[in-house]
Parts: C-alpha cells; sequence; structure tokens
C-alpha cells in the first residue's frame, strides 16, 4: 500500500470513500461512512497526542484505504443480500402461472401487512411533525427553542431509521441500517447548518406528512379488498351452516333461497379478489419502497 496516496484527515478519508462508492447503492453508502467514521473518530480518541493522518496511516494495514474498504462493503452487500434475500418462486409460463404464484410469495403477505400497519404509523408520524414543527417554531424566541428544534430534527431521523427498517423487512427495499452521517469534525455550528440544509432532513419532514394520507388509502385499499374476498369465501360455508339471518350483501337480509350455483359462484370470485389483493399488495409494496428510498435516502448530497 502505498500511503503517499492515503488522506491525512477523517473528512478527506470520509470523501474518497464516499467517491468509491458512488456507483453504491445509497443505503450502503450510508453505512460505510458511519462505520468508517466511528471507527476512525475511536482509533483517534484512544490515540492521544496523535494526528489525524498518523491514526489512518496506523490503521490503513488493518481497516484499509477507502478504496479497499469500498470494494470490502461491495462484497460484504452481495454476500449479505445473497443470505437475506426471499428464495425467488419458480417462474411460471403461463399467466394463470404468474397470476395464481403470487400465493407463494412472501413479500407479498408483508407487503399486505405493512399496508394494514401504515395506518398507525402514518398517523404516529404526521402527528409527530406537525406537533414537533408547531412547538419548535412557538418557542423559537426564547432561548430554549433552538435546542429543542435540534432535538426535534434529531428524532425524526431516528425515526426514518425505524421507518426504514420496517420498510426493508417487509417490503425488501435495501434501507439504511446506520444512522445519517454526520461530520462530527466540524463545528457546531456548521454541523447545525448542514441539519437544516440537508435535503434529507426535509425529504423525511415529506415523507412523515405524506405517510398518513397514504396511510389511510393503504389500510382501506387492503382491509376492505381483504374483508370482501374473504366474506364471499364465507357465503357458501355460512348458508349451509344455516346462518342466513347473519348474512347481508349491500344492506339486504340473504335468505336460504340463495341458489347453491350463485353461493359457489361467490365464493369462487372471492377466491380470485384474494389473489388479486394479493398482487395489489406487492405493486403497492414495490412503489412505496421507491418513494421511502428516494425521500429517506437518495435525498443526500455529496459529503
Amino acid at each position: 500500500m502505498n500511503t503517499a496516496t492515503l488522506p491525512t484527515t477523517i473528512p478527506q478519508y470520509l470523501e474518497q470513500l464516499r467517491r468509491a462508492l458512488s456507483d453504491a447503492d445509497p443505503a450502503m453508502v450510508q453505512d460505510a461512512l458511519y462505520d468508517a467514521e466511528e471507527y476512525l473518530r475511536s482509533e483517534l480518541a484512544e490515540s492521544p497526542g496523535r494526528t489525524e493522518a498518523e491514526v489512518i496511516t496506523a490503521v490503513a494495514g488493518s481497516y484499509g484505504a477507502p478504496e479497499e474498504v469500498a470494494d470490502i462493503y461491495r462484497d460484504t452487500e452481495v454476500r449479505v443480500q445473497t443470505a437475506l434475500r426471499v428464495p425467488p418462486p419458480r417462474p411460471h409460463r403461463s399467466w394463470l402461472g404468474r397470476f395464481f404464484g403470487v400465493a407463494a410469495e412472501p413479500r407479498a403477505y408483508a407487503a399486505l401487512f405493512y399496508m394494514l400497519l401504515s395506518l398507525a404509523t402514518g398517523i404516529f408520524y404526521f402527528t409527530w411533525v406537525v406537533t414537533g414543527v408547531s412547538v419548535s417554531a412557538g418557542l423559537l424566541i426564547l432561548i430554549i427553542g433552538v435546542p429543542l428544534l435540534i432535538l426535534f430534527v434529531g428524532s425524526t431521523r431516528v425515526l426514518a431509521l425505524v421507518e426504514g427498517r420496517l420498510v426493508e423487512v417487509m417490503l425488501g427495499e435495501r434501507m439504511p441500517r446506520r444512522p445519517l452521517y454526520s461530520a462530527q469534525g466540524k463545528p457546531w455550528l456548521e454541523r447545525i447548518k448542514d441539519m437544516f440544509t440537508d435535503p434529507r432532513t426535509w425529504g423525511t419532514f415529506l415523507y412523515m406528512l405524506l405517510m398518513m394520507p397514504l396511510g389511510i388509502a393503504y389500510f382501506t385499499v387492503a382491509a376492505t379488498m381483504t374483508t370482501v374476498a374473504l366474506s364471499l369465501i364465507a357465503l357458501p360455508v355460512l348458508l349451509a351452516l344455516g346462518y342466513e339471518s347473519h348474512v347481508h350483501l349491500d344492506g339486504v337480509l340473504l335468505t336460504g333461497d340463495v341458489a347453491v350455483w350463485e353461493s359457489v359462484l361467490a365464493m369462487v370470485i372471492g377466491a380470485l379478489l384474494l389473489f388479486v389483493t394479493l398482487h395489489v399488495a406487492r405493486g403497492i409494496g414495490y412503489l412505496h419502497g421507491q418513494l421511502a428510498k428516494h425521500l429517506l435516502v437518495k435525498g443526500s448530497r455529496a459529503v
């Protein structure tokens, strides 16, 4: 290793690492920057009296130069994603096979559960942002207003990290597993300025505000389609067991006069609707994963 090419400061090291990972997934870049800075800062703290250049040179053999670390992260990412990836379903040649094959895809069920959960998370995120902005802005004229605003922005970043984990686990979109990278070597005023000029901060606000209307829409679609499908599937069973007085269709009480073929047709339609629901959930899950990636991760600017 040629030590002459090594950076002499931690920010330079991180900048070279970021450039070396310029073509990588933004979520992985965020994790790599956080890990590298945490490691270098800890080594610097354990070596009092040594400069950043001396520490970087000393750890280059064990941790690696920026380009080497970038290659290690790429290889590790491939192995981890391969290990965590849900086995792909067997490809179907016919459209019928593709239509009914969604029942064997765990990602479709996870996306459906995320749609149901999004009502609660969406209301919480929206309430948190609106309340935090209102209280912080109202107290800016006081001394406590500025630290309260900084604390609020920091809390939204933590919530963004939690939401990212939900998105990755349920929707399959790679999201950061480490907090946002922050240049800890900068003065406090510059770090505060960077926090409020970082597009990720405003992207997080927008995402959390959008989550309430999206959560209501997701929950309504998922709950309605699932309930109607299961109700139609259960209709023949309820009629066969003599529960006509408990079955209403669009407010009309059904009686025992319902023909057998009609109840069987209702069951078939319910089963088909259930498959359609899984397809819709899978599609919405993919689109929402892209939205989360764009607002919570890709809005990051160059460090």
